[in-house]
């Protein structure tokens, strides 16, 4: 990959900020994203407020449901309404999570995939056969998680290897989370900066930033509920040291501030930005 689907700064676009950003006249925003499972069936006002927002920016959607790791068949009706909705709204990318969600059931959280090679012909086969459907390349996610599951030490890979190996067979996209990797690196005893630059930087497609939750010092629980915090920030300039500017976009799902005072974050990433060279021109569409 030579280029990227969007440039600058990004936002995760929730219903209770549509109003706050269609108000505002110029907000420090260039791209949003949705999730496309919370907006493929919405119609009438909101279906129209949405639509006047894909107008004015370009859009890339991030996947809750798609369970790429998990036991259950692939949900192609779902896959087939994604694909209409990339298409409908000019979406530049699509990306999942690399995590399982469902089995018989929708279990409505993101459950860590084992860490072996078997897994990772599973998942790499899975993600390839989105990809032939769509027509086109998505990019995964590495998850914040709470505990691993059990497997051989033999077989066991640490969590980067596993995550090179996905991206390397699958042959798709990252979508580098460094509030994850934050998370993470505290939950399980690894160094975040190390596991960013360990990462394939070429096939980066965008990166976010988020908030969460302290529930202890050795505990951090990724919420997307508060604001980031400077070891985050810190950890986004070593992306940007390691691999250049990287489109870079703000989640933020419930405890909104005052629409300013979230536009102060969006801020501070075109600031990281601009200290770092400047945001990247966009020159692939997906």
């Amino acid at each position: 990959m030579t280029a990227f689907p969007v440039t600058g700064t990004g936002l995760g676009l929730r219903r209770a900020l549509m109003g706050p950003l269609s108000n505002a006249p110029a907000p420090p925003v260039d791209f949003l994203e949705v999730a496309p499972e919370n907006w493929i069936p919405m119609g009438g006002r909101l279906g129209r407020d949405f639509r006047a927002l894909t107008e004015r920016f370009p859009f890339v959607t991030h996947g809750l449901s798609l369970s790429l790791g998990g036991p259950e068949p692939l949900d192609f009706e779902l896959l087939g309404d994604i694909k209409t909705f990339l298409a409908e709204h000019r979406i530049r990318a699509y990306t999942e999570h690399l995590s399982y969600c469902g089995d018989h059931a929708h279990l409505y959280d993101l459950m860590p995939i084992p860490f072996t090679e078997e897994a990772v012909h599973y998942v790499a086969d899975r993600i390839r056969r989105v990809q032939d459907f769509l027509g086109q390349r998505i990019a995964i996610e590495h998850v914040s998680y709470y505990a691993t599951p059990p497997v051989r030490e033999s077989a066991a890979l640490s969590e980067l290897a596993f995550v090179r190996a996905v991206l390397e067979e699958a042959d798709c996209g990252l979508l580098l989370d460094v509030n994850n990797a934050y998370v993470n690196g505290i939950n399980h005893g690894y160094d975040a900066a190390d596991f960013i630059r360990g990462l394939p930087g070429e096939r980066i497609f965008y990166v976010h930033v988020a908030g969460h939750f302290d529930e202890a010092e050795d505990l951090k629980v990724d919420t997307h509920g508060a604001p980031v915090v400077d070891p985050v920030w810190r950890l986004l300039e070593v992306a940007y040291e390691r691999f250049g500017v990287l489109p870079t976009l703000l989640e933020r799902d419930f405890n909104f501030p005052p629409f300013d005072t979230l536009c102060d974050e969006l801020r501070r990433i075109g600031d990281t930005q601009q200290r770092h060279g400047g945001p990247v021109a966009a020159m692939r569409s997906a």
